[in-house]
């Protein structure tokens, strides 16, 4: 199950998500930028995005819990995610992964095609990926 995470979920993504302030994750969870897949066994992952340039949506964070990755679910995140933004009436979405990282394979799967990168000191190239919607 999908959905959008709730004041219920922050302690539990705070514990979890290293990538983002206490404020900011609480900010994140009122304006809906946040959501959950569920299973039996409770929260098996999340994506969190943002607005990038103020007027496209870029997918922050896809992460799925160790023991959760590879059945699916972080694949119906994305598409509940795209569903979303297509409805709100955005053409298209951005992310961006590691080039160290096989994230980038995940995103090619699903429709990304490499739109540009950035090389910051002392980091792997960081791909940017586009998908119109």
């Amino acid at each position: 199950m999908t959905r959008y995470a709730t004041e219920s979920d922050f302690d539990t993504l705070i514990s979890l998500d290293h990538h983002i302030s206490p404020a900011e994750l609480k900010n994140a969870i009122e304006s809906q930028k946040i959501i959950v897949a569920e299973d039996s066994g409770g929260l098996a992952g999340w994506l969190r995005y943002s607005l990038f340039w103020g007027n496209i949506p870029f997918m922050n964070m896809l992460y799925m819990l160790d023991g959760k990755r590879g059945q699916g679910q972080g694949s119906k995140l994305v598409e509940h995610w795209e569903s979303e933004m297509k409805r709100m009436g955005y053409e298209a979405v951005l992310t961006s992964t590691l080039s160290s990282e096989r994230a980038q394979f995940f995103y090619r799967k699903h429709g990304y095609v490499d739109c540009g990168s950035i090389l910051l000191p002392g980091e792997p190239l960081e791909i940017i990926l586009r998908k119109s919607l």
